[in-house]
């Protein structure tokens, strides 16, 4: 069986890369009041993501990025989901070109003119989290790059106009793997996105292909998503690097992710994390 995100909930360490405890509170749906913090820290995390994209030049190095992110995270009352996340360094994951996921920042990683960069992260707020990822063309970024990131962002939106009270997760992920693979792009199927709230990561998985391998879930008001496809230029197939974090195309290919966190409506969802 593929490392399914529900796979990768369990424990931590191992050559899978970085693995997280399943919320043993199944699938919830989240309170007015839960959603006012949910919003907060929805709205810290879409902040700092467009702050960085504005500050990204070449020259800088992904722990620059890094120490922006804490530093804004924590001014504006929240503190940084990621730092500290079984065992996890950072504040970011800063994933460059053929990094698929979970890059961390370092002073030696310096950003070059033309780099493809992910930028991850997450801020919690009174104990309820928001997390987004942006995909950054770095200044003459090749044309084959920036079509990358253009489709992966289409797909996160394909996948957000099926989420709505009734729809499923094969509604999401199917939207999501049509416009890839119609782009001649390949969906990463090891990584998949997730429920939120009071975890970071909780129930359901909110997968970006069409299987039967994890539970079909009807969508229901209130319950809140993270949503995020990952691409791959190449083949899907992955592998994680000996620090146990980084994950890379195993063709050594680019990769691209969008991602944000919305709640479901009757009639459409919320993106919490909208950067407008």
């Amino acid at each position: 069986m593929n490392k399914l995100f529900a796979d990768l909930l369990i424990k931590s360490g191992g050559t899978g890369g970085p693995r997280i405890r399943q919320s043993k509170r199944g699938i919830e749906t989240k309170s007015s009041q839960e959603l006012v913090k949910m919003r907060q820290a929805s709205r810290i995390v879409a902040t700092v993501l467009k702050e960085i994209m504005a500050l990204v030049e070449p020259g800088q190095t992904t722990a620059d990025l890094d120490a922006h992110a804490e530093q804004r995270i924590r001014a504006m009352g929240a503190v940084p989901s990621f730092k500290g996340y079984h065992g996890f360094p950072a504040s970011i994951c800063a994933s460059i070109n053929n990094e698929v996921v979970h890059g961390i920042p370092s002073r030696k990683r310096v950003i070059r003119d033309g780099d493809l960069l992910k930028v991850d992260t997450g801020a919690c707020f009174e104990g309820f989290h928001g997390d987004s990822c942006v995909t950054v063309a770095v200044g003459a970024t090749s044309d084959a790059a920036q079509r990358l990131s253009r489709v992966a962002q289409e797909a996160l939106m394909q996948g957000l106009a099926q989420v709505r009270a009734g729809n499923t997760l094969l509604d999401i992920a199917g939207a999501v793997q049509d416009h890839v693979e119609s782009h001649g792009y390949a969906v990463v199927e090891d990584y998949t996105g997730h429920g939120i709230g009071r975890n970071l990561h909780e129930e359901p998985s909110v997968f970006n292909y069409r299987t039967n391998q994890l539970p079909n879930v009807r969508l229901r008001p209130g319950m809140t998503l993270a949503v995020e496809p990952i691409l791959n230029a190449g083949g899907r197939a992955c592998r994680t690097l000996r620090d146990g974090w980084t994950v890379v195309t195993e063709d050594d290919s680019l990769s691209a992710q969008w991602e944000h966190t919305v709640v479901v409506t009757r009639d459409g969802c919320d993106i919490l994390t909208d950067r407008l």
